[in-house]
């Protein structure tokens, strides 16, 4: 890897973490085959060393934009990654809801009505079982 690439690798684990937790991270990594390194190395560089170690908006607004794309172009598993993910970026319970308002109006209630069913899926989750 080139000096900047290790940088930006080492930028994007550290938001990584931050963002989705060390233990998620950790046992992602503990599982990885050396058939993916191409494919993480370029995500932790481009997406989360690149996009997400950004200071131009806070880590509470790129969730909130990251859970709105993720919904309206329905890939859904991500969405509850992400979901989970607000307790360390900031994003509220309050904040979600705008953002799945507007998946309905701009992606389609259909997919903001799944969006909702994986979000509330979460939050008993993270409850304990209760929403």
């Amino acid at each position: 890897m080139s000096k900047e690439r290790t940088e930006l690798y080492r930028q994007g684990m550290q938001t990584r973490r931050e963002v989705l937790g060390a233990a998620y991270v950790d046992g992602k990594e503990a599982t990885k085959k050396p058939f993916d390194e191409p494919f993480q190395e370029l995500i932790t560089e481009a997406a989360w060393g690149h996009v997400w170690s950004r200071d131009t908006i806070s880590m509470r607004e790129r969730s909130m934009i990251t859970l709105a794309l993720l919904a309206g172009l329905g890939n859904f598993e991500e969405l509850a990654l992400h979901t989970r993910a607000t307790v360390n970026t900031g994003a509220s319970r309050d904040d979600i809801m705008e953002a799945m308002l507007h998946v309905a109006i701009y992606a389609g209630v259909p997919r903001a009505n799944h969006a909702m069913k994986v979000v509330n899926q979460v939050f008993e989750e993270l409850d304990g079982g209760s929403a």
